[in-house]
């Protein structure tokens, strides 16, 4: 098959005008042609590109689609996540995946990195459509639970270990969930696990999280007392956030760093220098959703290697759309264009979740789907799944 279009974007940047695009009957790409080489393809009026990558989705909470109000800020979201999740049946719940699941292969998207709690996205990773690598969260704050905590995110780790797909990638990994709510010894455990293994975390999504660790004051402690947590054996650091729990995560990890609204400079160029493989994944349209901020998206594009995309889940979202979320990056952040953006949610997040050897870029041999993308500078572009 030959495909040509207006323009191509091979998920690094746009290729010449008349380029060729040949691909296998499997997906597979065959070589990239100039349109004198080829007698016969077929012409799309608009952009070719790569099947997107989400680098971060709570497929688990599907179900809380439209079930919690918007702009109420990060902790009183938190704090109404508990109560709501576990007020639907199973039969919803899976239903509410399932739409999930097909919303993401309707909009282009062919990897996602699934944060897991539980076991229930099994089913999903089964059919084989989607590359999947799914972050098992470890949750514990009071630091002589954290061995008994370990152990259950290790269970359902390991069930998710045992599966194995011919169609797609699966992979797995141990992670904690945020900076308040993981406790130091926890953190060990988890860096211990497997020291090479993906490391993903909500980092740095509300100031109240940097103020918890610079005075041990304000709405996370505020949060921990109302899950009846005793915090009194945690010392602030008088740092923020990121530069305390970073030295209790190895540099042998890959890390991915979402969310970063509150994310300075300083933090930045810590991180970065401590960590070789780092990412960093903007949700803007569950950051506007939640609390109404942006992260420093341009001082990011400067100062960190590797940005990607995801969508959070559709307790926070409207939609599971990386196209959405590339047209709000480029609607608060004009400066920052197209060719950028679809580089950020392609092969920036294939590396990203270490995928990037078989999806992300038309590199010859690589399967990364193909996508058609129209009206690219209008509210709602089109996006179409060619392969």
């Amino acid at each position: 098959m030959f495909f040509s279009a207006s323009k191509i974007h091979d998920g690094y940047r746009f290729l010449p005008e008349g380029t060729v695009l040949e691909v296998a009957d499997d997906g597979s790409i065959l070589n990239i042609l100039d349109t004198g080489a080829v007698d016969d393809f077929v012409f799309y009026e608009g952009i070719l590109c790569p099947g997107f990558v989400n680098a971060h989705c709570h497929l688990e909470l599907s179900h809380l689609k439209g079930k919690l109000d918007e702009h109420t800020g990060l902790i009183p979201f938190l704090q109404r996540v508990p109560s709501y999740r576990s007020s639907f049946s199973d039969a919803e719940k899976t239903d509410a995946r399932q739409q999930a699941y097909d919303e993401l292969l309707n909009n282009g998207i062919v990897a996602v990195g699934d944060i897991s709690n539980t076991a229930d996205t099994l089913d999903l990773r089964a059919q084989g459509k989607l590359h999947v690598h799914s972050f098992v969260e470890c949750i514990g704050f009071i630091e002589q639970h954290a061995m008994q905590r370990f152990e259950f995110s290790k269970q359902v780790y390991e069930q998710f270990s045992r599966q194995e797909s011919d169609e797609c990638l699966l992979r797995q990994s141990l992670v904690p969930h945020a900076p308040y709510s993981v406790s130091s010894v926890l953190f060990q455990l988890i860096d211990e696990f497997e020291p090479d293994a993906l490391i993903s975390i909500h980092n740095q999504e509300a100031k109240a999280e940097d103020e918890y660790y610079r005075q041990k004051t304000g709405a996370v402690k505020q949060l921990l007392e109302g899950f009846g947590i005793d915090d009194s054996f945690f010392t602030p650091s008088g740092k923020s956030s990121l530069t305390t729990y970073a030295e209790w995560i190895s540099p042998s990890h890959p890390v991915l760093l979402v969310h970063n609204t509150q994310s300075t400079p300083a933090d930045v160029h810590y991180a970065e220098n401590r960590f070789p493989r780092l990412s960093w994944c903007l949700c803007p349209n569950a950051n506007l959703y939640l609390e109404g901020v942006l992260p420093d998206v341009p001082m990011l594009a400067v100062e960190v290697r590797n940005i990607c995309v995801g969508t959070d889940s559709l307790a926070s979202n409207h939609q599971l759309s990386i196209m959405s979320e590339l047209v709000t990056l480029h609607r608060h952040f004009p400066q920052i264009g197209w060719e950028v953006l679809l580089r950020w949610a392609t092969i920036n997040g294939a590396v990203a979740l270490q995928m990037d050897h078989h999806i992300g870029s038309f590199t010859k041999g690589k399967k990364p789907g193909v996508l058609w993308l129209q009206e690219l500078d209008s509210a709602s572009p089109a996006v179409k799944r060619l392969i």
